[in-house]
């Protein structure tokens, strides 16, 4: 048999979230995107691809400053390292935008990283192939650290043709057109 304690609601640390009215409070910031619109598999797709392209980067110019460690650090690799920081910050900017709606950040990731960035990361291989060198033989000579170098430029690579690729499919394009109504 019940008692008069146990029949009474136990004290919710939190709010009942169905007591909560629908309307936000003044000040709050409404959410960027209809909530009726949700993010569409090929935007969160670019999403995580372009986060994938920022780990790879950060990898990248870790195996480079390892690299170029014992010749010590001198105000060149300094000034590479803080133009890559500034770099991948904006990429995860861009791409956060990106999955909010902002159209503005897909045509950013597209001309700045898309074209430019894969310019930047595929200039020098092609230079140094069209020089004469061997790619089978680079590959035979190759040491651990770059093997993981060109590994990582190769996913690095795919992450940011596929991420470019997706952002352009039909239901991304429906959907950056639904969130800039």
């Amino acid at each position: 048999m019940p008692t008069e304690r146990s029949a009474q609601p136990m004290p919710r640390s939190t709010p009942d979230p169905r007591s909560q009215s629908t309307r936000s409070s003044p000040g709050a910031v409404e959410p960027s995107t209809p909530s009726r619109v949700s993010v569409p598999k090929p935007v969160h797709a670019a999403f995580v691809l372009w986060i994938a392209a920022v780990a790879a980067g950060v990898f990248e110019t870790i195996l480079a400053v390892i690299d170029l460690a014992p010749e010590g650090f001198g105000a060149g690799i300094v000034a590479g390292v803080v133009l890559r920081l500034a770099v991948f910050t904006a990429a995860i900017y861009l791409a956060v935008r990106l999955r909010l709606g902002r159209n503005w950040a897909r045509v950013s990731l597209t001309i700045l990283l898309g074209v430019v960035g894969t310019l930047s990361l595929v200039i020098v291989p092609i230079k140094w192939l069209i020089e004469g060198n061997s790619l089978g033989k680079a590959i035979a000579d190759a040491d651990a650290l770059t093997l993981l170098f060109a590994t990582s430029r190769i996913l690095h690579l795919a992450a940011v043709v596929a991420a470019t690729v997706l952002m352009f499919r039909p239901a991304a394009n429906a959907y950056f057109r639904a969130a800039t109504r």
